[in-house]
Protein backbone atom coordinates (compact mmCIF):
# COMPACT_ATOMS: atom_id res chain seq x y z
CA UNK A 1 0.00 0.00 0.00
CA UNK A 2 1.80 3.27 -1.05
CA UNK A 3 0.97 6.39 0.73
CA UNK A 4 1.26 10.30 0.12
CA UNK A 5 5.02 11.64 0.40
CA UNK A 6 4.38 13.68 3.79
CA UNK A 7 2.62 11.14 5.67
CA UNK A 8 5.10 8.41 4.22
CA UNK A 9 7.74 10.38 5.64
CA UNK A 10 5.80 10.78 9.28
CA UNK A 11 5.54 7.38 9.54
CA UNK A 12 8.97 6.63 8.34
CA UNK A 13 10.57 8.94 10.81
CA UNK A 14 8.29 6.93 13.68
CA UNK A 15 9.57 3.66 12.48
CA UNK A 16 13.56 4.65 12.60
CA UNK A 17 12.69 5.49 16.47
CA UNK A 18 11.18 2.33 16.77
CA UNK A 19 13.89 0.73 15.96
CA UNK A 20 16.31 3.18 17.50
CA UNK A 21 14.83 3.17 20.76
CA UNK A 22 13.70 -0.68 20.85
CA UNK A 23 16.53 -2.37 22.97
CA UNK A 24 17.51 0.79 25.00
CA UNK A 25 14.10 2.21 25.48
CA UNK A 26 11.16 -0.28 24.87
CA UNK A 27 8.28 2.11 26.33
CA UNK A 28 9.36 4.96 23.89
CA UNK A 29 9.52 3.12 21.34
CA UNK A 30 6.31 1.69 21.86
CA UNK A 31 5.03 5.36 22.03
CA UNK A 32 6.48 5.96 17.88
CA UNK A 33 4.47 2.78 16.94
CA UNK A 34 1.49 3.69 18.30
CA UNK A 35 1.90 7.01 16.47
CA UNK A 36 2.81 5.19 13.14
CA UNK A 37 -0.30 2.88 13.58
CA UNK A 38 -2.39 5.62 14.01
CA UNK A 39 -1.46 7.11 10.61
CA UNK A 40 -0.95 4.26 8.61
CA UNK A 41 -2.66 0.66 10.27
CA UNK A 42 -2.96 -0.97 6.85
CA UNK A 43 0.86 -0.64 6.34
CA UNK A 44 2.39 -4.27 7.03
CA UNK A 45 5.91 -2.79 8.31
CA UNK A 46 4.09 -0.52 10.58
CA UNK A 47 1.94 -3.43 12.59
CA UNK A 48 5.20 -5.41 12.55
CA UNK A 49 7.00 -2.73 14.24
CA UNK A 50 4.00 -1.68 16.30
CA UNK A 51 3.86 -6.09 17.27
CA UNK A 52 7.79 -6.11 18.26
CA UNK A 53 7.26 -2.56 20.27
CA UNK A 54 4.35 -4.21 22.47
CA UNK A 55 6.32 -7.74 22.66
CA UNK A 56 9.02 -5.53 23.77
CA UNK A 57 7.27 -4.03 26.53
CA UNK A 58 5.67 -7.56 27.64
CA UNK A 59 2.19 -6.34 26.16
CA UNK A 60 1.72 -9.84 24.36
CA UNK A 61 -1.54 -9.80 23.87
CA UNK A 62 -1.46 -7.15 21.57
CA UNK A 63 1.80 -8.13 20.21
CA UNK A 64 0.30 -11.03 19.15
CA UNK A 65 -2.70 -9.20 17.54
CA UNK A 66 -0.23 -6.94 15.20
CA UNK A 67 2.03 -10.03 14.63
CA UNK A 68 -1.06 -11.50 13.33
CA UNK A 69 -2.22 -8.62 11.55
CA UNK A 70 1.01 -8.18 9.61
CA UNK A 71 0.92 -12.10 8.19
CA UNK A 72 -2.24 -12.06 7.05
CA UNK A 73 -1.20 -8.79 5.23
CA UNK A 74 2.10 -10.54 3.90
CA UNK A 75 1.15 -14.21 3.72
CA UNK A 76 5.13 -14.63 4.94
CA UNK A 77 5.94 -17.14 8.40
CA UNK A 78 9.09 -15.05 9.51
CA UNK A 79 6.70 -14.19 12.52
CA UNK A 80 5.77 -17.54 13.52
CA UNK A 81 8.32 -18.02 16.17
CA UNK A 82 7.82 -14.81 17.87
CA UNK A 83 4.03 -15.28 17.87
CA UNK A 84 4.33 -18.41 19.65
CA UNK A 85 6.28 -16.60 21.81
CA UNK A 86 3.89 -14.50 22.99
CA UNK A 87 1.23 -17.73 23.46
CA UNK A 88 4.23 -18.24 26.46
CA UNK A 89 3.99 -14.96 27.82
CA UNK A 90 0.39 -15.18 27.94
CA UNK A 91 0.92 -18.16 29.74
CA UNK A 92 -0.27 -20.50 27.18
CA UNK A 93 2.89 -22.96 26.48
CA UNK A 94 1.03 -25.56 25.17
CA UNK A 95 -0.37 -23.51 22.39
CA UNK A 96 3.32 -22.52 21.56
CA UNK A 97 4.13 -26.11 21.69
CA UNK A 98 1.78 -26.96 19.39
CA UNK A 99 2.47 -24.47 16.75
CA UNK A 100 6.26 -25.44 17.16
CA UNK A 101 4.54 -28.73 15.26
CA UNK A 102 2.79 -26.71 12.52
CA UNK A 103 3.95 -27.03 9.22
CA UNK A 104 4.68 -23.41 8.60
CA UNK A 105 7.94 -24.02 10.79
CA UNK A 106 9.21 -26.23 7.76
CA UNK A 107 8.65 -22.89 5.09
CA UNK A 108 10.96 -21.33 7.80
CA UNK A 109 14.82 -20.25 7.52
CA UNK A 110 17.80 -21.90 9.23
CA UNK A 111 17.70 -19.12 11.90
CA UNK A 112 13.58 -19.07 12.24
CA UNK A 113 13.98 -22.77 12.90
CA UNK A 114 16.63 -22.54 15.44
CA UNK A 115 14.39 -19.46 17.06
CA UNK A 116 10.91 -22.10 16.57
CA UNK A 117 13.22 -24.39 18.51
CA UNK A 118 14.54 -22.46 21.39
CA UNK A 119 10.43 -21.24 21.91
CA UNK A 120 9.99 -25.23 22.17
CA UNK A 121 12.54 -26.02 24.98
CA UNK A 122 11.28 -22.19 26.66
CA UNK A 123 7.49 -23.94 26.73
CA UNK A 124 8.88 -27.10 27.83
CA UNK A 125 10.30 -25.66 30.74
CA UNK A 126 7.15 -23.85 31.38
CA UNK A 127 5.38 -26.98 32.04
CA UNK A 128 8.67 -28.22 34.18
CA UNK A 129 9.56 -31.23 31.30
CA UNK A 130 12.94 -30.19 31.96
CA UNK A 131 14.69 -33.30 30.08
CA UNK A 132 12.63 -32.58 27.07
CA UNK A 133 13.30 -29.00 26.89
CA UNK A 134 17.33 -30.41 26.80
CA UNK A 135 16.49 -33.12 24.22
CA UNK A 136 14.27 -30.33 22.28
CA UNK A 137 17.90 -28.07 21.96
CA UNK A 138 20.03 -30.78 21.12
CA UNK A 139 20.22 -29.87 17.40
CA UNK A 140 23.19 -29.99 14.28
CA UNK A 141 23.00 -25.99 15.12
CA UNK A 142 23.78 -26.98 18.89
CA UNK A 143 26.75 -29.50 17.66
CA UNK A 144 28.11 -27.05 15.06
CA UNK A 145 31.21 -25.33 15.82
CA UNK A 146 30.81 -22.82 13.37
CA UNK A 147 29.53 -19.71 14.78
CA UNK A 148 26.58 -18.05 13.56
CA UNK A 149 24.25 -14.97 14.35
CA UNK A 150 21.86 -17.69 16.86
CA UNK A 151 25.04 -19.72 18.19
CA UNK A 152 25.47 -18.09 21.82
CA UNK A 153 22.16 -17.71 22.64
CA UNK A 154 21.03 -21.57 21.53
CA UNK A 155 24.43 -23.02 23.57
CA UNK A 156 23.35 -20.56 26.45
CA UNK A 157 20.11 -22.06 26.60
CA UNK A 158 21.35 -25.14 26.11
CA UNK A 159 23.58 -24.47 29.52
CA UNK A 160 20.77 -23.09 31.65
CA UNK A 161 18.83 -26.06 30.95
CA UNK A 162 21.64 -28.24 31.82
CA UNK A 163 21.89 -25.80 35.05
CA UNK A 164 18.13 -26.26 36.16
CA UNK A 165 18.54 -30.02 35.79
CA UNK A 166 21.45 -29.80 38.37
CA UNK A 167 23.86 -31.15 35.24
CA UNK A 168 26.88 -28.29 36.57
CA UNK A 169 29.66 -29.57 35.12
CA UNK A 170 28.19 -30.38 31.74
CA UNK A 171 26.09 -26.47 31.90
CA UNK A 172 29.64 -25.24 32.77
CA UNK A 173 30.70 -26.79 29.88
CA UNK A 174 27.85 -24.94 27.28
CA UNK A 175 28.21 -21.98 29.32
CA UNK A 176 32.07 -21.08 28.49
CA UNK A 177 31.09 -22.28 24.58
CA UNK A 178 28.26 -20.15 24.93
CA UNK A 179 30.60 -17.19 25.79
CA UNK A 180 33.37 -18.22 23.11
CA UNK A 181 30.67 -17.71 20.47
CA UNK A 182 29.01 -14.06 22.41
CA UNK A 183 31.04 -11.62 20.14
CA UNK A 184 28.73 -8.66 21.05
CA UNK A 185 27.41 -9.31 24.39
CA UNK A 186 23.97 -10.74 23.94
CA UNK A 187 24.51 -12.92 27.13
CA UNK A 188 25.84 -13.09 29.95
CA UNK A 189 27.35 -16.40 30.19
CA UNK A 190 30.17 -14.53 31.70
CA UNK A 191 28.14 -13.87 34.73
CA UNK A 192 26.91 -16.99 34.63
CA UNK A 193 30.72 -18.70 34.37
CA UNK A 194 32.00 -16.47 37.34
CA UNK A 195 29.14 -17.69 39.45
CA UNK A 196 29.58 -21.20 38.82
CA UNK A 197 33.30 -20.82 39.87
CA UNK A 198 32.61 -19.50 42.43
CA UNK A 199 34.25 -15.70 41.67
CA UNK A 200 32.33 -12.49 43.77
CA UNK A 201 32.42 -9.57 41.88
CA UNK A 202 33.53 -6.68 45.00
CA UNK A 203 32.14 -3.42 44.39
CA UNK A 204 34.58 -0.47 43.74
CA UNK A 205 32.85 1.86 45.51
CA UNK A 206 32.27 -0.14 48.73
CA UNK A 207 36.27 -1.51 48.40
CA UNK A 208 37.16 2.50 48.41
CA UNK A 209 34.91 3.16 51.78
CA UNK A 210 36.44 0.19 53.52
CA UNK A 211 39.94 1.59 52.67
CA UNK A 212 39.47 5.41 52.80
CA UNK A 213 36.93 5.32 55.23
CA UNK A 214 34.28 7.48 53.41
CA UNK A 215 31.68 7.60 56.53
CA UNK A 216 34.17 9.10 58.41
CA UNK A 217 32.78 12.36 59.55
CA UNK A 218 34.60 15.23 57.06
CA UNK A 219 35.81 18.62 58.71
CA UNK A 220 33.11 21.31 58.09
CA UNK A 221 33.84 24.37 55.54
CA UNK A 222 33.58 27.36 56.52
CA UNK A 223 31.07 29.75 54.10
CA UNK A 224 32.26 32.19 52.18
CA UNK A 225 30.92 35.91 52.69
CA UNK A 226 31.09 38.76 50.81
CA UNK A 227 31.84 42.43 52.17
CA UNK A 228 28.30 42.85 53.17
CA UNK A 229 28.53 39.69 55.32
CA UNK A 230 26.32 37.96 52.86
CA UNK A 231 26.76 34.24 52.22
CA UNK A 232 28.30 33.62 48.46
CA UNK A 233 26.56 31.44 46.22
CA UNK A 234 28.82 29.59 43.41
CA UNK A 235 26.00 29.55 40.94
CA UNK A 236 24.68 32.53 39.47
CA UNK A 237 21.02 32.91 38.77
CA UNK A 238 18.04 31.58 40.73
CA UNK A 239 16.30 27.88 40.37
CA UNK A 240 14.36 29.34 37.43
CA UNK A 241 17.14 28.89 35.01
CA UNK A 242 18.10 25.59 36.20
CA UNK A 243 14.55 24.75 34.68
CA UNK A 244 14.43 27.06 31.97
CA UNK A 245 17.88 25.16 30.87
CA UNK A 246 16.41 21.32 31.18
CA UNK A 247 13.43 22.43 29.35
CA UNK A 248 15.88 23.86 26.39
CA UNK A 249 17.75 21.11 26.32
CA UNK A 250 14.67 18.23 26.09
CA UNK A 251 13.28 20.58 23.68
CA UNK A 252 16.51 20.54 21.74
CA UNK A 253 16.57 16.60 21.91
CA UNK A 254 12.85 16.15 21.61
CA UNK A 255 10.41 17.35 19.19
CA UNK A 256 6.58 16.18 18.81
CA UNK A 257 5.76 14.44 16.04
CA UNK A 258 3.87 15.98 13.17
CA UNK A 259 0.48 16.15 13.90
CA UNK A 260 0.75 14.56 17.33
CA UNK A 261 1.04 17.18 19.99
CA UNK A 262 1.73 15.78 23.61
CA UNK A 263 2.73 12.53 22.14
CA UNK A 264 5.50 11.06 21.59
CA UNK A 265 8.41 12.92 19.81
CA UNK A 266 9.22 12.18 15.88
CA UNK A 267 12.42 11.67 14.29
CA UNK A 268 14.37 14.28 12.61
CA UNK A 269 15.73 11.35 9.54
CA UNK A 270 14.02 9.08 7.64
CA UNK A 271 15.45 5.15 7.14
CA UNK A 272 14.69 1.91 6.63
CA UNK A 273 12.28 0.34 8.96
CA UNK A 274 13.29 -3.38 8.36
CA UNK A 275 15.47 -2.95 11.66
CA UNK A 276 12.78 -2.85 13.90
CA UNK A 277 12.13 -6.28 13.38
CA UNK A 278 15.79 -7.67 14.03
CA UNK A 279 15.22 -11.14 15.53
CA UNK A 280 17.86 -10.24 18.27
CA UNK A 281 15.04 -8.05 19.77
CA UNK A 282 12.74 -10.92 20.68
CA UNK A 283 13.77 -12.03 23.84
CA UNK A 284 12.96 -15.84 23.49
CA UNK A 285 17.15 -16.85 24.33
CA UNK A 286 17.53 -17.89 27.52
CA UNK A 287 19.54 -14.79 28.56
CA UNK A 288 16.30 -13.37 27.78
CA UNK A 289 12.84 -14.71 28.28
CA UNK A 290 12.96 -18.34 27.67
CA UNK A 291 13.78 -19.88 31.21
Amino acid sequence: MSLPKGLAEDVASNLVMVARLIDEDPEQAYAYSRIALRLASRVAAVREAAGFAAYATQKYSEALAEFRAARRMTGTVELWPVMADCERGLGRPERALAMAGEPEVQKLDKAGQVEMRLVAAGARRDMGQLDAAIVTLQSPELASNSVQPWTARLRYAYADALLAATREDEAREWFAKALEADKDGSTDASDRLAELDGVDFVDAMVEDDEDGDLDAPRAEVEPDFDDEGEEEDDFEGDDTDVVRAAEIVDADLVEPAPGEAGSAPATQSVASTESAAADESAPTGEGEKNA
